[in-house]
């Protein structure tokens, strides 16, 4: 297959350009208790800290599918103060793109009970990306002028703003990512330098201290491209002795459709993923793992995208809030 080609069909499929997804993606591991992934106003959101290692791999059948994996940690550091960093790597047939974020997240308390959490915060990460274009498989009969034949890489600062609004076991967050103008002038094409998205997502946790379940919506918006796209989530919490059990599901479906047409019928496709989603909490153990599954007519391949998380959460043995709200309380 023409390497070219290959490239424009895996971003095409999934919904989402390289450009839009510039930074670390929006996927669906924040479900697993990993908000600071995609907030920065989420960093020391509680009264100690925690690691996430996530890996995430797309159609194991096809050569060069995306792939990505992050290593996130954050820390609250005093009364009013979180600090926090991302490390990622994100791979897309002949693009991908490694970083760095740094966070500071400023946490105001809204009560005098330390044991109540109601919570205003801000947060700012700064970051440097590196991405590559490898084009050192690419061929042409003719001399192509497009092509360099080289692998070419470019770094670029830019920085994400965010604010988190929680109260019992209510919450509500909003991002702005990429704010800065990025000039990564990486392809030959004339590229933009607007590469900002903007999110937003609110949730609730319902029921008893054995049983709960907590309903919440992702939005995500591409400012350049018009790009818009909502998840509809659900998860349900179970304890078991000293550990808890969860699992939930996600319906994503874009509010933007392709046009296609297959030679003997035409029409418009929206991107739609299912994904289900598996976690346990034992200790200060985390575990989870999310399998999403693109439906419509016109799909790369088959098979789905897997993604797992791996994470640890450190201090916080006895000032926990009095709720229900697993992404304060560990």
């Amino acid at each position: 297959m023409n390497p070219k080609f290959l490239l424009i069909l895996v971003m095409l499929t999934f919904g989402f350009s390289v450009r839009a997804q510039e930074g670390v993606p929006v996927y669906f591991d924040y479900l697993a208790d990993n908000y600071y992934l995609v907030y920065p106003s989420m960093a020391g959101i509680g009264e100690g800290g925690k690691i996430r290692l996530t890996a995430r791999k797309q159609w194991f059948d096809i050569q060069n599918a995306p792939n990505l994996q992050t290593l996130n940690a954050h820390f609250r550091v005093s009364d009013n103060s979180g600090v926090g960093g991302i490390l990622y790597n994100d791979s897309n047939g002949y693009h991908s793109q490694t970083g760095l974020k740094l966070t500071y997240a400023h946490h105001l308390k809204l009560s005098y009970d330390f044991r109540t959490l109601h919570q205003l915060s801000f947060g700012l990460s700064t970051g440097v990306s590196m991405s590559t274009l490898d084009e050192t498989d690419f061929r042409s009969v003719a001399p192509d002028p497009l092509i360099s034949g080289q692998r070419n890489s470019v770094a670029y600062f830019n920085i994400d703003l965010g604010v988190s609004y929680n109260i019992f076991e209510f919450y509500a967050h909003a991002a702005v990512l990429n704010v800065l103008g990025a000039g990564r002038d990486l392809y030959t094409v004339q590229e933009t330098d607007n590469l900002r998205r903007f999110l937003f997502s609110m949730g609730y946790v319902f029921g008893r201290k054995s049983l709960r379940i907590e309903p919440s919506v992702l939005l995500q918006v591409s400012e350049f491209t018009r790009e818009r796209a909502l998840d509809l989530n659900a998860k349900v919490y179970k304890d078991v002795g000293n550990s808890t059990i969860w699992g939930g599901l996600s319906y994503r479906r874009s509010f933007n459709g392709a046009s296609f047409n297959t030679g003997t019928t035409a029409g418009e496709q929206r991107l739609q993923l299912f994904t289900p989603i598996a976690g346990i909490n034992f200790g200060r153990m985390l575990f989870s793992y999310n399998y999403s599954y693109q439906v419509g007519d016109i799909r790369f391949a088959d098979g789905g995208f897997h993604q797992i998380t791996i994470g640890y959460n450190i201090g916080q043995n006895s000032n926990r809030y009095d709720c229900f709200c697993p992404a304060a309380n560990y």
